[in-house]
Order: structure tokens, then C-alpha cells, then sequence
């Protein structure tokens, strides 16, 4: 079945567990570090061409290879570029650029730090002032329910003469 799929040159995910010996977080991972993102067929089927398989092995190949000889310099793989693990030079561009990830990654978390740093109050002080509200809320309710009943009071004495005024019985329904 995958040779047919081969001549098809897309596989499934199952498959490239088999070529690959790998389960799903280790083929994630080398999909990230060989920039490939996995396309979905009109069913919504995860699948991967026949080439990116080939580029997904040779990324573990190397990866087996950093980690037997072990290399304490974690290197990224990215798409266009054959990086060899002897050059001087490489590292050094690895290196910089891993410090440059680390210190971009500081400022921005500082910047977000800073920015939720007041966040704090203004939640506080979004709660009090509903909990305000809402005590307001059933206040109106409380004084309306107050001018109704005077209202039936005041609508319960009628003018009599000279003016007097007469009280009539109010029958409160409770």
C-alpha cells in the first residue's frame, strides 16, 4: 500500500510514521525545523508529498547524527540551506542568531509584562463599579415600587368641600 501511495507522491500521516519510525511530536518537530507545513486535501486529510519525506528524513538523519555526536549547540534547520556541523562559521551564525531569538523574546515579553502590569486595577475597578450598579439598579427598583404606593395613597382621598379631603378604602391586593 505505501509503494502505491509513493507513486501517488503524497502520503498520510500513518505513513510517514512508518517511513520515519517517529510518532506525531517528533515529525511536528521536524516539519518545524524543515520549515514544512503539512496540506490538507477537500475531505480536511492531513497529507505530505513524497518530497517532503524525503527532506523530513534527511532532517532526522541529521538530528540523530547532532545528538550521537553530541553537540551541545541546538541548530535550527531551515529550508533552503544545507548546513554542515563542522563549520566554524556556521556555528557562529547559529550562535547569533539563537542570542538574537533569546533577546527579542525578552523584549517582547518585558513590553507585554508592562503593558498588563496595570491591568490589575482597572479590573478591580471595573468590579467595583458594577457591584455599583447593580446596587443602584435595585435601588430604582426599590423607589418605584415606594412611588406606586404613594401614588395609590394620594389617589385615595378625593376633594370634598372647601379643601377637605376625604379619605375612601384602598384595597391593597398582596
Amino acid at each position: 500500500m505505501i509503494k502505491d501511495r509513493l507513486n501517488e507522491r503524497t502520503l498520510t500521516p500513518q505513513e510517514v510514521r512508518t517511513i520515519l519510525k517517529a510518532d506525531n511530536k517528533e515529525i511536528v518537530d521536524l516539519c518545524k525545523k524543515a520549515a514544512i507545513r503539512p496540506r490538507k486535501n477537500a475531505k480536511g486529510h492531513t497529507y505530505f508529498s513524497y518530497d517532503e519525506v524525503k527532506n523530513l528524513r534527511k532532517i532526522q538523519a541529521q538530528v540523530k547524527g547532532a545528538v550521537s555526536s553530541s553537540v551541545a549547540v541546538r541548530t535550527p534547520v531551515y529550508a533552503n540551506a544545507s548546513v554542515s556541523g563542522n563549520s566554524a562559521a556556521v556555528r557562529s551564525i547559529l550562535t547569533t542568531l539563537q542570542d538574537l531569538e533569546e533577546k527579542l523574546s525578552n523584549k517582547i515579553a518585558k513590553v507585554i509584562d508592562e503593558k498588563l502590569e496595570g491591568m490589575d486595577d482597572v479590573v478591580v475597578e471595573l468590579i467595583r463599579c458594577k457591584t455599583d450598579n447593580e446596587t443602584l439598579k435595585q435601588k430604582i427598583v426599590d423607589l418605584n415600587k415606594e412611588v406606586y404606593q404613594l401614588k395609590n395613597e394620594l389617589n385615595s382621598y378625593k376633594p370634598v368641600a372647601l379643601g377637605f379631603y376625604k379619605k375612601k378604602e384602598v384595597y391593597v391586593w398582596e
